[in-house]
């Protein structure tokens, strides 16, 4: 695969995963599109196998390769629902999931895990203490690790979400998805560039972890200073693959407060009646925060996710 991938490999992907993922529903709101004066679809991978889009880019970079490939198992770390997503694609496959997780993951996210079969070890709750953990474990099981966001395979498989809804909705003129370490976010982007080239890709970025943001800013990436966010699954640093996809394709990233957050996800329940996790509420907060840049237009927003702890709502 070349260091973008292509329209081809976007189709192949798709193809490749088709056994494995739900063609997720697509919704709409009479009250929202009143309220916003925009015509809004909303991509709902909260109803996606384990929960959220992950399951795309996990289940094609575990399946793009040999079966005598994949007998050591897999090992990845996420706070997840990438997590959840390599643990129930290995569950599918037959073979072992080694799951780094940080130790103030979601328990709702933990306990998904388990129940898939994965073989959890747990980290201190930044990017050094995952890689380290993870890295001990490949060195000891000789699994193959399976990236959660930087990595070809994994943008490939997650830019069938927009090629979905761009099948069901090719006029588009913006398409909204949230940003943490990019992955939906450049394969969203490529998935416009090749089939849907006239409408525009636009990033949510909560305001306490908004490196995209700021990288895009400088021309180079600037790492996370800090994740404090209810959005527990964008609390990343931009992975390198990503933010060149995201520098050359993507029109702008727009950051939103925690408050900002929690009215959009609030909304979302109330309204679609569905439930949705932080992380899925910010670009659709980022939309509300700019309702008169969006009037009269026709908006893709893909809801990532669902995975959320009950006993630990926001906006209770």
């Amino acid at each position: 695969m070349p260091s973008t991938p292509t329209e081809n490999d976007i189709r192949r992907a798709h193809e490749r995963i088709l056994p494995h993922i739900h063609n997720t529903p697509v919704l709409t709101s009479q009250f929202i599109n009143e309220l916003t004066g925009a015509l809004l679809f909303f991509k709902c991978e909260n109803f996606q196998k384990t929960g959220s889009f992950k399951m795309r880019g996990a289940s094609n970079a575990l399946f793009s390769l040999k079966p005598d490939q994949r007998l050591n198992g897999f090992a990845t770390h996420s706070s997840g629902n990438h997590a959840q997503a390599v643990a129930y694609a290995c569950k599918t496959a037959g073979v072992n999931a080694y799951i780094v997780m940080p130790k103030n993951a979601p328990k709702v996210k933990i306990d998904a895990v388990k129940n898939y079969g994965g073989n959890i070890v747990f980290c201190e709750p930044n990017e050094t203490a995952r890689q380290e953990a993870c890295a001990k474990i490949i060195q000891e099981t000789n699994a193959v690790f399976i990236p959660p966001f930087d990595d070809l395979a994994i943008i490939t498989g997650q830019a069938s979400c927009a090629k979905e809804l761009i099948e069901t909705h090719a006029d588009l003129d913006y398409l909204l998805t949230p940003v943490g370490g990019g992955g939906l976010a450049a394969g969203t982007a490529l998935s416009v560039k090749y089939f849907s080239p006239k409408t525009e890709v636009i990033l949510g970025e909560p305001k306490n972890v908004n490196d995209t943001y700021l990288s895009l800013k400088a021309g180079k990436i600037i790492p996370v200073s800090q994740i404090h966010t209810m959005a527990d699954g964008l609390k990343t640093t931009v992975g390198k693959l990503n933010f060149e996809i995201i520098q050359n394709h993507v029109k702008e990233v727009i950051t939103v407060s925690e408050d900002e957050i929690s009215r959009a996800m609030r909304m979302i329940w109330e309204r679609l009646k569905i439930i949705i996790e932080p992380s899925c509420a910010v670009p659709f907060a980022a939309l509300l925060g700019r309702k008169s840049f969006f009037k009269n237009k026709k908006v893709g927003v893909i809801l990532t996710g669902g995975n959320v702890d009950l006993g630990n709502l926001p906006f209770v």
